[in-house]
């Protein structure tokens, strides 16, 4: 074992996320606190790829998934992997959209649909970075014009800090030379029990959403435009339950998202405030996760997809072995005037801050 395995809790090498990428050079940051525990983060897409906190016992295990080398984060059968998510985090309905009018095409890579800004978005992109102090990371990324189809150029920087209350926050900020339009999240699979071979599925642990409407979707997973009450439906975690307690439920739109694949209508005393929005309770492990986010939504994400393939340490991520919760603005936005906005005009600025809290209970 090498003296950079022994010095890390995660047993990741820098070496192994070290390589060049149109002469931009890849690498490995280690964010650690007071309390001896430790996140880990690679400039590649912003993917953070171990976040080591204990449990009830005080053992401490990795409760994100990721990868152990930058070959496979590249290569992931799953590209958004823990990764940041930009220009525009969630789907733009068949990638199109309309901005001074003039109309707008976006990559297609989902379905009809543009996801997460396309096949090379912010998460397949070397950003610059800069390990500020023990526990802080800050990476910058210029956009270029016509980036996946996006107007404008935007500088955004992203800051990752490990606080000595176990929490990540995750602060953005972004600027453009023209009018453009931005919805920027991370998109963190969350396996609270602790990864492992294979990673356990996620339905017993209880989630609280504090959301009293979501936005429904059609059978391509965009919103239908309504915006609908949670209560009396398989979306109602305002009061705490478990994950899979309704994931099958006989409902369309359960269906349409394979389980859940949803943005919630976050509650909000006024627009931009950081405030409460979910909470997660693993019962095996007692470790639990709050997240507070400036959001007005957070897609609430349950895995669906995954098919057991490897991860970090030969771990391997089978279907419903983690649950997302990523905050943004609503998906489609650009098409739908009455969501919140999702303009960034230039000279002025866009800001972003959540927080995901680690505790034990």
């Amino acid at each position: 074992m090498s003296t950079l395995e022994t010095e890390n809790l995660c047993g990741l090498r820098r070496e192994d996320f070290q390589t060049t990428i149109n002469g931009k050079n890849t690498d490995l940051y280690i964010l650690k606190n007071s309390c001896g525990n430790e996140v880990a983060v690679t400039n590649y897409g912003g993917a953070i790829v171990a976040i080591m906190v204990p449990d009830k016992n005080g053992n401490i295990a990795n409760v994100i998934q990721g990868h152990d080398n930058i070959q496979d984060v590249i290569n992931s059968p799953e590209p958004f992997l823990s990764t940041l998510i930009g220009r525009y985090g969630n789907r733009i309905k068949e990638g199109r959209f309309q901005l001074n009018g003039k109309e707008y095409q976006l990559a297609i890579n989902n379905g009809p649909n543009a996801l997460h800004g396309g096949p090379t978005g912010f998460h397949a992109r070397v950003w610059e970075a800069n390990q500020v102090s023990d526990h802080a990371v800050v990476l910058k990324y210029i956009s270029s014009y016509g980036e996946e189809g996006f107007t404008g150029e935007v500088e955004i920087w992203v800051a990752y800090t490990f606080t000595d209350d176990n929490e990540l926050v995750i602060k953005y900020q972004a600027m453009s030379n023209k009018k453009t339009i931005i919805n920027v999240t991370h998109h963190a699979f969350f396996s609270l029990q602790g990864i492992a071979n294979p990673t356990p599925v996620v339905d017993d642990q209880i989630c609280e959403i504090n959301a009293d409407f979501y936005l429904p979707i059609d059978e391509n997973s965009i919103p239908t435009g309504e915006i609908l009450k949670v209560e009396g439906t398989p979306f109602d975690f305002r009061t705490a339950k478990p994950v899979g307690q309704d994931i099958n439920a006989d409902n369309e739109q359960i269906k349409n998202g394979a389980g859940y694949d949803h943005c919630y209508v976050l509650n909000k005393k006024e627009e931009g405030e950081l405030s409460f929005a979910a909470r997660l309770e693993e019962p095996v492990s007692g470790r639990t996760m709050d997240v507070y986010t400036t959001e007005p939504g957070m897609q609430l994400y349950s895995d669906n997809w995954a098919d057991g393939y490897k991860g970090q340490h030969g771990a391997t991520f089978p279907r419903r072995s983690a649950v997302c919760f990523e905050c943004q603005h609503f998906p489609d936005s650009p098409n739908r005037p009455y969501f919140p906005s999702v303009i960034l005009e230039p000279g002025r600025k866009y800001t972003q801050k959540t927080v995901y809290r680690f505790g034990v209970k």
